[in-house]
């Protein structure tokens, strides 16, 4: 049976509705588990013994299966109480709190990760100022986000929300992050941050909207200068 319907678009609350979605094979959310992929890939192993990476907005956990083997301590950041259930069985330490106010103190962590959150969140420079603060200096910023443009509302709402009806509300466009917006958010408190574009395989990403299995080695992200849908981020913290 579908779940409810949640009227409010960005609702965290539908998060809670789809919990199901997170780890089922060809899901709702299957091209957040190619994201994690590519998120990971940016992330090199762990500079010391006991380094801390911070997963702000970590979901269910999609990306500690990609880090088992980077050394790290993992603490996963989230709103909703049923992801975090589901990422403490992924071995991450499940900590519930909001993105533009993380309960941490200054320069804990080696890493910092923001998957998928900031077209999330209705404050976005406290929440740059938020992974910034709690961010060492020398440690790196890794993010993945939706750009604010006709394309990507075209794209990711339009499109989307007409082959795959249970995202309906998913996303609101009035949060969506322009990126000279967001390097210079980050550049205020010290990370320098480079950013390339990212999508699915065509090929892929039309098995998956039609219901077909996509082979494991097509299951990714590709690089790609354009980034008018959908971008990543890497950061270096300065001081």
């Amino acid at each position: 049976m579908a779940p409810p319907q949640v009227t409010a678009r960005n609702d965290p609350r539908q998060y809670d509705l789809l919990a199901g979605e997170w780890w089922r094979p060809g899901g709702l959310f299957e091209l957040l588990h190619w994201l994690a992929v590519a998120r990971a890939a940016l992330i090199p192993p762990a500079p010391r013994a006991g380094a801390l990476l911070v997963d702000v907005g970590c979901g269910a956990g999609l990306l500690a299966p990609h880090l088992r083997d980077r050394g790290y301590r993992h603490v996963g950041l989230d709103l909703t109480a049923s992801a975090l259930v589901r990422a403490r069985a992924q071995g991450v330490v499940p900590v519930r709190a909001d993105a533009a106010r993380l309960p941490l103190p200054d320069g804990i962590a080696d890493v910092v990760v923001a998957g998928e959150l900031l077209e999330h969140v209705p404050d976005l420079p406290a929440t740059v100022a938020e992974l910034c603060r709690v961010l060492r200096p020398g440690g790196l910023l890794v993010l993945d986000t939706l750009n604010d443009t006709l394309l990507s509302r075209l794209v990711t709402i339009t499109v989307a929300e007409f082959l795959v009806p249970r995202a309906r509300g998913i996303h609101d466009a009035r949060f969506y992050v322009d990126p000279a917006r967001l390097t210079a958010l980050c550049a205020r408190h010290g990370v320098r941050l480079r950013i390339r574009g990212t999508r699915p395989g065509l090929t892929a990403l039309t098995g998956w909207l039609l219901g077909r299995p996509v082979p494991e080695h097509a299951r990714r992200m590709r690089p790609t200068r354009s980034t008018a849908v959908a971008y990543q981020g890497l950061g270096l913290k300065q001081w």
